[in-house]
């Protein structure tokens, strides 16, 4: 039998490794450390991973609070708290929404232009040197790959092939309280 075939030792690597999402996920911290790593190497004062995740989502075009939490898998609670650091640091500026009331909208602040440049540059010089480690081809085809348009979670396809129960929607708005037994 060979090695391949058998089961990880414990505690060693899991065959979920070779999964997609495990490799995008790892892909994403990768890219991020160097991120983090070429700010630092220009003078820049760190930012946490979620701040990170936020400004690159606001830079994909993301500017709702709300949106940003849930594209983040956080709290709101927690965005907000996240939000009024970034804000603090001069990163970011936060308004509220003109179309709702209850809704905020992220922009950049225009003291954060300088390290938005900056993190572009770095962003290139990593994504060639990627290239240079993976080739052009194999480049060109994951940034097509991950550019596509996927379409809709499959949440809903997936649930039903397995037999679940497919979650209630939500209408849109503030949840209805229910009376107490």
């Amino acid at each position: 039998m060979s090695e391949r075939s058998q089961d990880p030792p414990p505690g060693g690597p899991s065959p979920a490794r070779h999964l997609l999402m495990i490799g995008l996920l790892s892909a994403v911290y990768w890219f991020d450390e160097a991120l983090q790593a070429g700010l630092a190497a220009r003078g820049w004062s760190r930012v946490s991973r979620i701040q990170s995740l936020v400004l690159a989502n606001m830079a994909s075009g993301v500017n709702r609070a709300g949106q940003l939490a849930k594209n983040l898998g956080v709290s709101r609670q927690s965005m907000s708290q996240t939000l009024a650091e970034m804000d603090e640091r001069g990163l970011i500026d936060i308004a509220p929404d003109p179309t709702d009331k209850r809704a905020r909208i992220v922009t950049f602040s225009a003291q954060s232009a300088p390290l938005r440049d900056d993190a572009v540059t770095i962003l290139k010089t990593i994504e060639a040197t990627l290239a240079s480690r993976i080739g052009d081809r194999r480049l060109e085809a994951l940034t097509e790959a991950a550019s596509a348009d996927w379409g809709p979670s499959p949440v809903d396809i997936l649930a039903a092939a397995a037999g679940a129960p497919l979650p209630p929607k939500r209408s849109p708005g503030r949840p209805r309280k229910t009376a107490a037994v």
